[in-house]
């Protein structure tokens, strides 16, 4: 076959041309494409590795306020939020945060005026974040100890926040930080208290803390001290408890707090340190580089008084203590408010000061708040559920105890004749403080003694009323009042904490004397919660309150106040602690608790140097009053609400009485004067043999016989509280007089027979007690069994007799919470034999009292098959 090469050429090379070109098009195509690419990576590469211009201080606060002070501040204008500006030459430097409650509901234990503490941080840089970090102010090593090296070892300081630099002026040397976390979070401190374990699940809490919702009301920044007000909302969709009616929603509850920010002051403040014999509030303080068995350095609480002429027995003080009567004060109390204020005055004169207090009235048109840490105010609220009467907290700086601010607040219950029956008045409770304690666990310096100044108060009202006293006579009674309740909390804030053991400065005599007492403290200290000094004998009637200073307070504020020239004057000056005017015993010895402390002296609701006969005298004046209380409080048109009031007020008064009588058994009066000090005595003495027997004398007489508590049979029928609404509804409205005479009774023996008195009575007959346990619990058994083993037994003594039993039954329960000693175990069982004894049928009775009988008999016999 032939073929022919020249056709075939002719038409292949056009077609390989065509092909080459397309070829050599698409190559050059995706050449500059790859390089498009390329080109737009490295474009892409470039915008990445270029970072973006910072803003300046300047920009990111353009929309926003300015507030200058300590720390500026810079509010944005839209948004609200805040941002604050940190100097370089604030950098490592200390400064004292310190916060209080503006507003809040008591039943988050959260009201206006409460304190908390406060605390000293530093503000540190690291890398591009500002820290704020609390120091630990516990402990002290001596600088020239080379152990002082090792002191930041196993000491934790806290980071409370950590906020990174928004922006950095290199020239004006100033940092920028966002400080919305700072304030609107529980960062600086916790808002929201923790749950207690033992709290029920339906009890009242806060919801959490809702970010959305919290804010910041307003700024207050000056040079020393920069203040923000801010208003934390804590929701809760799944409520439980509503709370009482001063919550308006429990889903969203509100407590406003303000937060301040201070500067370390800069002054030549001495501090004084703590002596056991005086009664300061103090901030501990560890010796770390001492050998001594006390290795303390606590630190006094007390103002900066300096006298302008250091040379004078009697100077002014360069900057006295401004107090300031806040302007919501009702102007018929302005005078009597500013006489209580300055009644201190007295005390320090003795001190070398001359006018250290002074008090000015808040003006009508003032641009400072009540709040303002700057001024101290004596303030006014009328709450709902009032925790206090008065309170008078302060805060210090902690490295120093220097004070650098209080308030006084007041509440207007205290005038009034509002009773919280659910709360003062708690048939359930273990006694009328319970209501008070309450919030002293969760803030250990609140100060209840408007709550027993205001029952005290309303008792001397009703005796002056059933009287028919003067209206001068009621307003001097209610001056007194006032007066003693503003220098007590006045004291506070002076840093005196309480002197409970001061009311046994005079005798029931000398205090039934008008002309022995008149214009004299009728105890040793305004610091004490001593009782309405009311006379059994009316004609005798004197003062109510202290109506100046006592002894004790000249003696303290000396100690705390006074520029003493050596060492050995202030030891001096200490060593009249053995005086008797001088004597001192505060919270943590005071006895109210069950089974708490152990001097009997210091306790609450008594007077005089002899308290058991002091308190007799109060329940024969209540039964005189209970006589006729019917007649004198039912008024014609109104409801018998008045008369079941006075009625309580009366029963509470023998409740108290009871309880300063029963805390001489097995009590141990303690002397804290130091070893070789003039007319000291021995640290511990048992209470005599004689008052022990007279106090559980006064016990069976008034507390256990079968007409204890006793009252008008007919003035049962008229206890009724006013209907309002349905405040009946959550049970019958009858009064519960059995309930509420047990609930009495019960108390009483919640401290005899708690483990720690029965221990301490025991071991106290090996340094000097007589009134031994034996003694003792044959003496208990006699009182509630013995008046009537022949005769028929009242529905009041059979609910004495079987919670009694109950209570020896329980001391020999095997259980590994029972505290019990075997001492005591072994009088219990004795005890029990010998009740089982009396509860044979002897003479002819009524079925009740066989009942009676033959429950307890039942009760015993099965409990002590378990026993065996």
């Amino acid at each position: 076959m032939k073929i022919n090469f020249v056709k075939t050429k002719k038409v292949l090379f056009p077609t390989l041309l065509i092909c080459l070109f397309l070829f050599q098009n698409q190559t050059i195509e995706a050449q500059s494409k790859r390089k498009k690419e390329k080109e737009k990576e490295a474009s892409l590469l470039a915008a990445k590795a270029k970072k973006p211009e910072k803003k300046t201080i300047e920009e990111l606060v353009k929309q926003s306020k300015k507030i200058e002070g300590l720390f500026t501040i810079y509010q944005d204008t839209v948004t609200g939020s805040i941002q604050m500006l940190i100097n370089e030459d604030q950098i490592d430097k200390e400064y004292i945060y310190f916060n209080q409650i503006a507003d809040g509901v008591s039943d988050a234990g959260s009201f206006r005026g409460s304190y908390n503490d406060s605390k000293v941080f530093k503000i540190q840089k690291y890398f591009d974040k500002i820290e704020f970090i609390t120091q630990n102010t516990s402990y002290y090593f001596d600088p020239n100890n080379p152990i002082s090296k090792s002191q930041k070892a196993n000491l934790s300081e806290g980071n409370m926040s950590s906020e990174k630099i928004l922006a950095h002026d290199s020239d004006k040397k100033l940092y920028l930080i966002s400080a919305n976390d700072l304030f609107l979070k529980e960062t600086l401190s916790q808002i929201k208290p923790s749950r207690s374990p033992l709290a029920s699940p339906h009890s009242f809490s806060l919801g959490s803390l809702d970010k959305d919702k919290t804010k910041i009301n307003s700024i207050r920044n000056y040079p020393e001290n920069t203040d923000i007000a801010v208003e934390y909302i804590y929701s809760n969709q799944s409520v439980l408890n509503g709370g009482s009616n001063a919550v308006s929603d429990a889903r969203n509850v509100s407590i406003k707090v303000y937060h301040s920010l201070i500067s370390m002051p800069e002054n030549n403040y001495e501090v004084r340190f703590d002596d056991p014999r005086v009664g300061f509030f103090t901030t501990q303080v560890d010796d770390q580089t001492s050998t001594s068995s006390t290795a303390y350095r606590d630190l006094v609480h007390r103002w900066n008084l300096v006298k302008k002429d250091p040379n004078a027995v009697l100077s002014e003080p360069v900057t006295p203590i401004t107090w300031w009567i806040e302007n919501t004060t009702p102007i018929e109390w302005r005078e009597t408010i500013t006489e209580g204020v300055l009644k201190w005055n007295i005390a320090f004169e003795k001190a070398g000061f001359k006018n250290a207090i002074v008090v000015k009235v808040q003006p009508d048109d003032a641009t400072w708040d009540a709040g303002d840490i700057r001024y101290n105010v004596l303030r006014w609220t009328s709450s709902p559920n009032p925790p206090f009467g008065g309170y008078g907290p302060s805060f210090v700086n902690p490295k120093t105890g220097e004070i650098l601010g209080a308030d006084i607040m007041l509440e207007y219950v205290h005038f009034t004749n509002r009773v919280l029956y659910d709360k003062i008045f708690d048939l359930s409770a273990s006694s009328a403080e319970a209501y008070p304690i309450s919030f002293q666990k969760n803030n250990p310096k609140m100060c209840s003694l408007g709550h027993v100044m205001h029952e005290n108060r309303m008792f001397g009202q009703a005796l002056l009323s059933s009287a028919a006293t003067s209206d001068l006579e009621m307003a001097r009674m209610k001056k007194e009042s006032m007066i003693a309740l503003i220098m007590h909390e006045v004291g506070h804030t002076l840093g005196l904490n309480h002197n409970m053991k001061a009311s046994h400065l005079f005798s029931p005599e000398e205090l039934s004397n008008p002309d022995f007492i008149k214009g004299k403290a009728l105890t040793g200290s305004v610091m004490d919660y001593a009782d309405i000094n009311i006379t059994l004998d009316r004609t005798k009637q004197g003062q109510y309150y202290d109506t100046s200073v006592g002894p004790y307070d000249i003696w303290a504020i000396q100690f705390g106040y006074t520029p003493f020239k050596s060492e050995s004057e202030k030891v001096n000056l200490l060593n009249k602690s053995t005086q008797p005017e001088l004597i001192f015993g505060n919270d943590a010895d005071d006895m109210r608790a069950p089974g708490k402390a152990i001097d009997p002296r210091v306790m609450i609701g008594d007077l005089s140097n002899d308290p058991i006969s002091y308190s007799i005298g109060r329940f024969k004046l209540v039964d005189n009053m209970m006589k006729n209380a019917k007649t004198k409080f039912s008024k014609t048109g109104e409801s018998y609400q008045e008369l079941r009031r006075i009625y309580y007020i009366l029963s509470n008064q023998k409740n108290v009485s009871a309880g300063v009588i029963s805390r001489f058994i097995g009590g141990v009066y303690v002397d804290r004067a130091m070893s070789g000090q003039i007319n000291a005595t021995q640290p511990y003495t048992p209470v005599s043999l004689d008052d022990q027997k007279r106090a559980m004398n006064a016990l069976e007489t008034y507390v256990f016989a079968p007409d204890a508590f006793k009252a008008p049979n007919e003035l049962y029928n008229y206890l009724a509280l006013q209907r309002r609404g349905y405040n009946f509804f959550n049970g019958p409205e009858d009064p519960k007089i059995h309930s509420q005479v047990l609930s009495y009774q019960n108390n009483i023996l919640n401290h005899i027979l708690h483990p720690n008195t029965l221990q301490r009575i025991v071991d106290s007959e090996l340094y000097g007690n007589q009134y031994k346990l034996s003694m003792f619990m044959t003496d208990l058994n006699n009182a509630i069994f013995k008046a009537d083993t022949n005769s028929n037994i009242n529905t009041f003594r059979q609910n004495l007799q079987i919670e009694y039993t109950n209570r020896l039954i329980n001391i020999l329960k095997d259980d590994k919470k029972n505290m019990y000693s075997n001492v005591v175990k072994s009088m219990a069982l004795y005890n029990i034999k010998n009740i089982k004894r009396m509860m044979s049928p002897s003479t002819p009775v009524d079925i009740s009292t066989k009942a009676h009988k033959e429950y307890i008999t039942t009760l015993i016999n099965n409990n002590l098959e378990e026993v065996k």
